[in-house]
């Protein structure tokens, strides 16, 4: 893997290692399939959510009175359809106060250009960070539009999250937005001629929900 700029972190754990193994296997079973992506998402978001604004909160313990923290950011999920859904729930687990919006992009397998088909993105005040969620990042098309709809929605800090991304990928997002944090479990050499992400997992959004292409 090539040296990564600042904006690029990789998760480097055992615990990952392992899930994204099972991940990537062709004999992984749907059910399996979005177990793992569970449990990575989970991870991903641990590591992306360190810098969240905290202000004091005092609470009554069994025993006395003490001052401990609370999150202060206001926190967007955005999950790309239709793979990125299964990455909501996890990371909702850990920040429940979590606002989720949805944006509809998919490649056209002709261009590889991503296609925007539906944006559900309120008016007025956005959120203080926003974690675009989508288990792959291969040409970066889909995130840079995501991206560039948040930026126009008003919100100041966005962070990617994809559990593998190929080099192109991470080096179109980082030109294109080089403030925005890319947090991804693997870094894949290459995309094929299809762009598909190589070794990859194949499609994401078909392994998800079973629906085989």
């Amino acid at each position: 893997m090539p040296d990564q700029k600042p904006n690029v972190h990789v998760v480097d754990h055992p615990l990952v290692r392992h899930h994204l193994t099972h991940l990537r296997s062709r004999e992984t079973t749907p059910i399996q399939f979005r177990a793992h992506v569970r449990r990575l998402a989970s991870l991903l978001a641990y590591e992306a959510t360190q810098d969240l604004d905290e202000e004091p909160f005092e609470v009554t313990t069994p025993l006395t009175r003490m001052t401990g923290s609370v999150v202060s950011s206001s926190l967007g999920l955005v999950p790309i359809l239709r793979a990125g859904l299964g990455m909501v729930e996890p990371v909702l687990d850990l920040v429940p106060d979590a606002q989720v919006w949805h944006l509809g992009l998919y490649r056209d397998e002709e261009t590889a250009q991503p296609v925007h088909y539906y944006s559900k993105l309120p008016p007025g005040q956005p959120v203080d960070l926003a974690l675009i969620v989508d288990p792959m990042l291969a040409t970066g098309g889909s995130a840079i539009a995501a991206l560039t709809t948040l930026k126009e929605w008003g919100v100041p800090r966005i962070k990617l999250l994809s559990i593998i991304a190929a080099q192109d990928g991470i080096d179109a997002v980082s030109e294109a937005s080089p403030e925005t944090d890319i947090h991804v479990c693997a870094v894949d050499a290459e995309l094929n001629a299809d762009k598909f992400i190589v070794p990859g997992l194949g499609d994401a959004g078909d392994r998800t929900f079973n629906t085989p292409g």
